[in-house]
């Protein structure tokens, strides 16, 4: 076959046409053989056919191309041997539709399977992420990129989740070899959007909602952003212990970062630890005669939050959050990482705090309330949520008591 000279004749652009109806024909498996009709054919392609065939352009508002005839032609000119041959040397390999399906299948199984040995196979939120990435294109799109490994490493990732503190380069070191691995990309795509169904949070669209999604599962992106607010907390051990107890004494708040945490180890000696969400009832609380040591997690907790609350361990520790679905999810985590007592957070309170005045919609995935069953059902009736800041005056009557 000369293929230089097969490509110049049969790659001309007028026969395009014809060569991708030929290309059709071998992928639905049926032979080269009858006419191939082309409707409203152009002057270039009536003349580039009949240049081929040996014969003089036709008329009419269709073209037929004889298959047999055109095989005949290429072979007397020394061109190709057959039309097969002669159409995969201008198109490359053609592999018919139901064996690139059939292959396409098994290394969709394949991929699955993999992702399918993570120790987390058993839990919802992962079953859910493995059946929205094979629903939704996202698998058919890896696979299409040659990416089939991708699905896989990414259940290795989660596999080292939840962790205690780690950075995220070492994360992606340990899963993958490569530390930059998770810093952007389709694989930390892929892992936020798992984390995000284990968190129940949306899918993170910017830098510090990703960062604080990682942070959900322990790990730390940057050990300086990742930050704690207190106020009234005292301690020993370290500088930072020292600092804190003298933002105490003057009643000041203190911003804490998971740097210092790290590298100053403290011991709390306050003999008991208040937890809120918002900003507001620790900055009320600064009005107020109290020597309550208050931590504010500003929403969900930072890896900050959780490493200074490891440091409270065997101290009473009081938990609130909003009445909202959040809300519900962090304090139910709170009572089983710290053994924490729920702070205001009962049927009673929201229903009293409900009644006080307008509130807003609930929204997201709901939540159980392990501590009070009654919760989450009412919540649920009712369809509101009500802010922490509603409630600011029992709070500050509980902390000057």
């Amino acid at each position: 076959m000369d293929g230089q000279r097969l490509r110049r004749v049969l790659g001309d652009p007028a026969l395009k046409r014809l060569v991708e109806r030929l290309v059709q024909r071998l992928e639905h498996g049926r032979p080269l053989t009858g006419p191939v009709r082309l409707e409203r054919p152009s002057e270039a392609e009536r003349t580039a056919v009949a240049r081929l065939l040996g014969r003089r352009p036709g008329r009419g508002s269709s073209l037929s191309v004889p298959l047999e005839a055109l095989e005949e032609a290429l072979r007397r000119a020394g061109l190709a041997d057959d039309l097969r041959s002669a159409v995969e040397a201008v198109a490359g390999p053609v592999v018919p539709r139901a064996e690139r399906q059939a292959a396409e299948s098994a290394r969709r199984r394949a991929a699955l399977t993999r992702a399918r040995r993570s120790r987390h196979a058993g839990e919802p939120w992962f079953q859910e992420w493995l059946e929205g990435i094979a629903t939704d294109g996202t698998l058919t799109r890896l696979l299409g990129r040659g990416e089939d490994d991708l699905l896989g490493r990414a259940a290795a990732v989660l596999d080292l989740l939840p962790a205690d503190t780690l950075p995220l380069p070492v994360l992606a070191e340990r899963a993958t070899g490569d530390t930059k691995a998770l810093s952007r990309g389709p694989l930390a795509g892929l892992v936020l959007r798992a984390l995000a169904l284990r968190a129940a949070l949306p899918v993170p669209r910017t830098r510090l909602a990703e960062r604080e999604l990682w942070e959900t599962a322990g790990v730390v992106v940057d050990d300086l952003a990742s930050q704690v607010l207190v106020l009234g907390l005292t301690a020993t051990g370290s500088p930072l212990g020292e600092w804190l107890t003298g933002a105490a004494a003057a009643r000041v708040p203190f911003r804490i970062t998971l740097h210092q945490l790290i590298t100053m180890p403290i011991t709390v000696t306050s003999p008991a630890v208040w937890v809120c969400e918002n900003p507001s009832v620790l900055r009320a609380t600064v009005t107020v005669p109290t020597d309550a040591a208050l931590i504010c997690t500003e929403g969900i907790p930072s890896a900050a939050c959780h490493r200074l609350l490891s440091h409270c361990a065997g101290r009473p520790v009081h938990w609130r959050g909003d009445f909202d679905w959040t809300g519900l999810r962090t304090t139910a985590m709170a009572l089983d990482r710290y053994g924490a007592v729920p702070w205001r957070m009962s049927t009673a309170d929201y229903n009293s705090a409900l009644a006080a005045g307008d509130s807003e919609p609930l929204r997201g995935t709901p939540s159980s309330s392990p501590w009070d069953p009654s919760l989450a059902t009412r919540m649920h009736e009712t369809g509101r949520a009500v802010m922490e800041e509603r409630l600011i005056p029992a709070l500050l009557t509980d902390l000057t008591a």
